[in-house]
Parts: structure tokens; sequence; C-alpha cells
């Protein structure tokens, strides 16, 4: 949603790279372009004018005049700001003491309110609630199918005694404001942990909108009142939430659909112009594209400064924990990395969601959108049906895909032999990169463990060794003279073989025998023999 503003406030970062010094014509021309790209996204121009502001007065002062990398500052100034107006930090949701904690959502229709009360109610329960969602929208077409629809959907029971209108020409019918009631009562005597009331929206902003709302907040008091906002409908957003705020007064904010190509002024004017927090946001249809809004990190990612940690948290959700271990032995074990490790892995990548929506968390990524928008991701479920269409011995061990193998997967999956091809070339680089990992992790190579000079050829910047060679001992102060250097050499292998020798009398060599002759001539040929040549 961010994209445009994103590359046009990197564009002009990036005038400012290289400069000891910022003169106010410098920073003049900054701001005039964060203004007009912060217009051009549909943010409220009353928050255009503190944002910029702010900026402008901490960007002349000491801050920006005394730094190292005056660029870099303002960069950092912008980040700072941007956190302010989208809310400073996020807030968690209020849980009642005692009883079930109510949870109301408010909004126009149209925004996803619905949807939304599934994905929360699927949300709380992975926390370990118990929640219940009360059908109060007895107003839109199918609005109480919809909600038992997402209700099954997520595992939540749904409250609905009333059916509400189930056809355009049908007049409403039944009470929300006893429904929610009911609802409450049905949650304490089955004891869930949160009620989710889903109420009634409209086209637009009228009275009796926002008389319904209000009759269903005084009928349960909700510990939290969450206004919904379409994230893609511009400057409409800020008169919108004004007047919810007047009619409702919500305690905080939650925005949908962050997934769309919108300019998302909305996001960046709703915090700010009515004082609520936004606490969640939606990103999708799925019930899993739901995520606590972070003020910081969503800066970042307008900033094009990457979003790692909410990274981390959707690895950390999806990925099986047993798994993860089984493959880190695998690996320091130095075991070889199988189709089968292949396809557990791409497994396991696809639980987390989008592959597009995971590259622009990575910093830097702004560069590249082209590329990661034209990315398919149809290409892992070819993959998938590729490796699945294997025998266990294919995919254990792949140099036996020989090309009637190779034509019989082909047929299976559905693909080509050139993309099994391409396929098993991409794997033996991701096998030769566990390899190195196996290897290249600072330990020392023990003997007679497939040790030795040659052993870490395969790392960057290493050299591969032609065969196994003699370990040899370093000689100080190694002669430039041919003959020398020969019978320093040869006197090093001497020590080798034989040991350091030892003079009688000497602490170490107190009742030891002299040391013996070496036949030089069979030295050669004894030590290829050590060294299995």
């Amino acid at each position: 949603m961010f994209a445009n503003l994103s590359d046009r406030l990197t564009e002009t970062f990036r005038n400012l790279r290289g400069k000891g010094r910022l003169s106010e014509a410098d920073i003049d021309g900054t701001i005039r372009e964060i203004r007009r790209a912060l217009l051009d996204a549909d943010v409220a121009v009353p928050v255009v004018r503190t944002f910029t502001g702010n900026i402008r007065e901490r960007a002349l002062g000491i801050e920006v005049s005394q730094a190292l990398n005056p660029g870099q500052q303002v960069v950092k100034i912008v980040n700072e700001e941007l956190i302010a107006i989208l809310g400073g930090e996020s807030r968690p949701l209020r849980f009642a003491k005692n009883g079930p904690t109510v949870i109301m959502l408010a909004g126009l229709q149209g925004a996803g309110k619905t949807t939304l009360a599934g994905k929360l109610a699927h949300h709380l329960k992975q926390q370990g609630h118990t929640p219940l969602l009360v059908a109060a929208d007895l107003q839109r077409p199918n609005a109480v199918t919809q909600l038992r629809v997402v209700g099954e959907r997520a595992g939540v029971p749904v409250f609905a005694p009333e059916p509400g209108v189930t056809r355009e020409d049908e007049r409403p019918r039944g009470n929300p404001v006893k429904v929610a009631k009911k609802g409450l009562k049905e949650a304490e005597q089955r004891q869930h942990s949160v009620v989710i009331v889903d109420t009634a929206g409209r086209l637009g902003i009228d009275q009796e909108l926002m008389r319904q709302a209000g009759d269903i907040r005084k009928a349960v008091e909700p510990h939290e009142v969450l206004f919904v906002i379409d994230a893609m409908i511009g400057q409409d957003a800020v008169a919108t939430a004004t007047a919810f705020q007047e009619g409702v007064d919500f305690t905080g904010v939650v925005l949908t659909k962050l997934d769309g190509d919108a300019r998302g002024g909305a996001a960046l004017s709703v915090a700010e112009v009515t004082g609520r927090p936004i606490m969640f946001a939606s990103t999708g249809e799925k019930l899993d594209d739901f995520e606590v809004f972070h003020p910081d990190r969503m800066a970042s990612r307008i900033l094009d400064m990457g979003d790692i940690l909410t990274l981390i948290e959707q690895a950390e959700r999806t990925f099986d924990q047993a798994e993860a271990e089984r493959m880190a032995e695998k690996v320091s074990k130095g075991e070889d990395f199988t189709l089968a490790d292949f396809l557990s892995q791409m497994q396991q990548l696809k639980n987390m969601g989008s592959m597009k929506k995971m590259l622009t968390m990575l910093p830097g990524m702004g560069q590249v959108r082209d590329q990661i928008e034209n990315f398919d991701e149809r290409e892992l479920v070819r993959t998938e049906a590729i490796i699945q269409s294997m025998t266990p011995l294919e995919r254990e061990n792949p140099k036996v895909l020989n090309g009637s193998r190779r034509t019989r997967i082909a047929a299976g999956s559905g693909t080509s032999v050139a993309q099994i091809n391409s396929l098993i070339k991409r794997f033996e680089q991701a096998q030769q990169m566990m390899r190195a990992m196996s290897r290249g992790g600072g330990m020392p190579a023990m003997p007679g463990a497939g040790g030795g000079p040659g052993a870490f050829g395969g790392l960057p910047g290493g050299k591969k060794s032609k065969g196994k060679q003699a370990p040899q001992r370093k000689v100080k102060g190694k002669s430039g003279n041919p003959a020398k250097r020969a019978q320093q050499e040869a006197a090093a292998r001497d020590r080798a073989v034989n040991g350091p020798s030892q003079q009688a009398g000497s602490a170490f060599g107190i009742g030891q025998p002299a040391p013996q002759e070496v036949d030089r001539a069979s030295l050669g040929e004894g030590l290829g023999k050590y060294l299995g040549r």
C-alpha cells in the first residue's frame, strides 16, 4: 500500500547522501519533497503541516548541524516523526479482571467488520482465549450467515438467535441491542473469556447508525470499542473517524485492506487526528492475514528499512520446532541435505504466508519491487508437486535420476523435464551451501574425519586441493637459497616422521635411545604409502 510513498521518500533521502553539511536550502528542499509525497498519498493536510513543521524545527537545530552524518540524521528524524503520527507505540487489548472481556466492532458497511471479527477471534484463540462471536448485524443481507461461515473457519462458536436479512427486498427483523445483551449472558453461562460483537454499518454516516451503535454500547458496556476503517478510502477516513469518535467514542482503530494498492493516507491520518491508537491491521483475506499494529515497524516499512521483527515472529508461529531441531542436528553432523529436507523446508516457508509479503519485509527491497511483484508464487506449488512425484530413493539420492525417471516424474507432476532439471540444479546449489555450513563453523577438521587441507576448499575464497598432501611444519627463517631450502624441507620431513631430535641429558631426552638413521631414498615412497598414494 505504501509503495509509492516509500519510493518518493527514499528518492528524497538519496539526494542527501555524501553531504558533510546541510544548508537551509537543502533542508527546505527535502521538506518540500516530503510534503508533496504525503499529500499525494492522501494524508490529511493538518497532519502534513504538523509533520513537516516538526521535521523542519528539528532539522534546523543543533541535532543535525553537529551530526557526523547530517543526511542519516535527517532520515532518523523523519523515522521518529513517522512513528509519532502513527501512534508512538503499540497498545494491547485491555482485558477484564472478572468475567468476559467485551469487544465491540463499529464502522461503515464494506469496511470488513465481519471478516475482521473472525480474524480477531482466531488471533485471540491462538493466545489461549475462548472467544464467542455475536451476530448483532441484522440489517446487511446475509451478514449473519457470513459471520457463521467465518466463525466456522476460525473454529469459534457464533451466537446468532436472529437470522437477520437474507434478501435485498427483506425488511430488517429483530433487535440488535437485545441480541448483544443475550450474547453477553450466553458468554457468561458458557464461561467464554472474550465476546466480540459484530454491529451493523451503513454506506454513509447517519443518525440511525450512530444511535444504534450507541445503544449497543450502553447495553453491553464494552471494554474495547474498535473502529474498523478501510485503509483505501483516502481523505474520507478523517471525516468518518471523527464522526464515529463523536457518536460512539471508540478506544482503538483497526485498519483493513492494507494489502491494497491505494495510497494509504488513512493509516497516517487517523491516529493523529483522533488521538486513538491503531491496534491491529488486516492485510489479506486469510484468517492469518492479521497482525498487531506496531508504529515503529510500520515506519520502517515506509522508509524501506524492512520489518525483521515481524518476519521473525511469523517464523516462530509457523515453524515446526521439532523439524527445525532435526535439521540443525543433521547439519551439525555433516549429513547430506536431501530433496525430502528441501520439501520440508519449503512447506514450512509456505506456512508463513505470501512469499511476496515476506520479501517486502527485508531492508532495501523497495529497489527490486518490480522483480518481487513479478515473482510467481505458483512456482512453489510446482516444486512441491515434482518432489512428491519422486520415490523415496530418488528424494534421498537425486543422482539416480536418469532420463526415463525424469520423464516419469514430469508426467506425474504435470511439469516438463526442463523444469525438473532446473529444480535439480537449484537443489544442488542448496546442497552445496548446506555442506559448506556444516564444515565452515570454525571447527578444525579432525584426523580421520575427512578433513585435511582440502576440506574447506568449497567455501567462498577457499582453494580446492587436488589431493591429500602431507602435513608440513612451517620452518622459521626459510632461506631464499634453493639448495639450503631443500635441506630445511628435508629436515622438516625428517621431524614429521621421527619427531624432534633429542640430545642426551636434555630434560626430555633422558634414557631415550639415539635417533636412528633414516633411509632418505625410501622416504618419499614411505610417505606416499602412509598417505594412501
